[in-house]
């Protein structure tokens, strides 16, 4: 696919999102209106959509619907930004920029933060279930957002880099972390389609080991960004991690060793896909991530 015609892809499928994000919003008219606000205004702020996107793009590659898809997309962003509404309270990484705009605590308060990201999580939950698919298909997928998001998973992995905060770490074990900590989400993201469309284990397989090598790839640029690119680009605060000394792919192997460790996991990635399903779309978007700019 061209970039031009990926970009388009991508700008469609974030709108789509977007407007599926607000749909499954609670009602406004309740009576607990600031929290919903708060609820809201992260979860419906923009920002690069990749989790989406990822899901977008394994449906397309195993000819599920993207009504189907919807609702796997959208799952996975009310975690993400749950999880990031949390990261950025004053106990965690205390930080007061996220998406180009102050983050949520620094927005409604602290209180109201926390029980935002709260109550994403079981929303997140509620909208994978009602995916329009096979009972069987529908519990798979939702044990495998739990895991993803759980102690061995999401907050697993952000357990563990709090508790190493300038401390050494050794490059398995930054690997280790961040397969938690960013890559279980993506592999849900891309994953869940295909066990709501109760796919075969060898298509999983491959989907999964493609899933956690842009995982890292995505940290490692990350990392590269964040020491790199300023603020304004990035639209959270840059240069956080070497601040907070914590350590890092650049912090370990440096920026251009760290680059190209990205290019190789993109590779990789890119040949763990399935021959026999139409992957561009995947492929387009690990090369996006090995090469974004914010």
């Amino acid at each position: 696919m061209s970039n031009a015609a990926f970009d388009q892809w991508a700008a469609a499928h974030r709108a789509r999102v977007e407007a599926a994000l607000i749909r499954w919003s609670p009602a406004s008219e309740l009576s607990s209106g600031s929290l919903l606000e708060a609820m809201r205004y992260s979860a419906t702020g923009g920002g690069k959509r990749l989790r989406a996107l990822l899901a977008y793009a394994s449906a397309e590659a195993i000819g599920a619907s993207v009504e189907l898809a919807d609702h796997a997309a959208v799952a996975v962003e009310m975690i993400h930004t749950y999880s990031l509404i949390h990261d950025d309270l004053p106990c965690m990484d205390n930080d007061d920029l996220r998406r180009g705009k102050p983050t949520n605590h620094v927005t409604f308060g602290v209180a109201t933060a926390m029980l935002a990201g709260d109550a994403l999580q079981p929303l997140a939950f509620a909208v994978l279930l009602g995916a329009p698919a096979a009972a069987s298909g529908v519990v798979a997928a939702t044990h495998e957002l739990a895991d993803a998001s759980g102690a061995y998973g999401m907050a697993g992995g952000q357990a563990i880099d709090l508790a190493n905060v300038g401390r050494a770490m050794t490059l398995a074990a930054l690997e280790e972390m961040h397969a938690m900590k960013t890559g279980a989400m993506f592999e849900a993201a891309i994953v869940i389609p295909a066990l709501l469309a109760e796919e075969d284990e060898t298509t999983l397989a491959a989907l999964a080991i493609y899933a956690q090598k842009i995982g890292l790839t995505f940290q490692v640029v990350d990392d590269v960004l964040d020491a790199t690119a300023d603020s304004a680009t990035l639209g959270k605060t840059a240069g956080k991690d070497a601040a907070n000394d914590k350590p890092t792919f650049v912090s370990l192997m440096g920026i251009l060793a760290a680059k190209s460790y990205a290019q190789r996991l993109t590779d990789e990635a890119i040949s763990a896909l399935p021959p026999n399903l139409d992957t561009s779309r995947l492929a387009d978007l690990a090369r996006a991530m090995a090469t974004r700019s914010a």
